[in-house]
């Protein structure tokens, strides 16, 4: 198959938006999932590609990886949104939580792209347009956090790897990440919780995935942008 969009953590929220909002029939899209979920038949229903991979190991990234090279000759874009989210605890050694981290963040991401690039690659000969990678990175990575240590430290070695990649592949494919802050709350979140955090941005609102949706099309559409990282934040850091 031709042209796919392969989006990592596709199973849930901002990814399963992205994943719906970007498939066509000249366009197909390919998820990664790693728990099952009602949202994965639905997926499968509208013809998108559902491949549960855990990125925590190196076979699931080898073999996800191999899936993709049997099955695609070209890639439009991939987008790497898979992620976990491990606090420092007392019950996981901090050897094994920033292990985890930047296994799933970093190490994944990594490679894929390193072995997806002929694929890309051959988006740009095929249609002469660039392809493109884009990192979901994080608000943490500019500011740390005192509760997810490792967790930020992977998202700020993702971010740094939007510059290296968008360097070595240039002008054949574009390489960019997106940070965003509150997106979406959980349906767990108690109304006490959803409106202290809101007080924490200048715009107070939680916009949900179409503003994630939105942000992904733009930098799919540019034919320019590359190196930078877009900021999804409400102000946050003014505040």
């Amino acid at each position: 198959m031709d042209n796919a969009i392969v989006i990592t953590g596709g199973g849930q929220r901002l990814g399963l938006a992205l994943a719906k909002a970007l498939h066509s029939k000249l366009t197909p899209v390919v998820i990664t999932y790693r728990t099952e979920r009602e949202s994965i038949a639905e997926l499968q229903k509208l013809g998108i590609t559902c491949i549960k991979a855990d990125f925590s190991t190196d076979a699931g990234i080898d073999d996800f990886n191999q899936y993709i090279q049997n099955h695609y000759s070209s890639l439009k874009a991939v987008i790497h949104n898979a992620s976990d989210w491990l606090a420092e605890s007392t019950t996981v050694s901090a050897s094994v939580t920033m292990q985890t981290m930047m296994q799933v963040h970093v190490q994944a991401p990594y490679q894929l792209n390193l072995a997806f690039q002929p694929l890309l690659e051959n988006y740009y000969q095929q249609n002469l347009s660039t392809a493109s990678i884009i990192h979901l990175t994080d608000f943490v990575v500019d500011k740390g956090s005192k509760k997810h240590i490792a967790y930020a430290a992977s998202k700020a070695a993702l971010a740094n790897l939007t510059l290296s990649f968008s360097a070595l592949l240039a002008p054949k494919v574009k390489v960019n990440s997106i940070a965003p802050s509150l997106l979406m709350f959980n349906e767990s979140d108690s109304e006490s919780y959803k409106q202290k955090t809101l007080q924490k941005s200048l715009m107070q609102i939680a916009p949900g995935e179409i503003e994630g949706v939105e942000a992904v099309q733009y930098l799919l559409n540019s034919r320019y942008i590359t190196g930078h990282t877009l900021h999804l934040n409400g102000g946050r850091h003014l505040v």
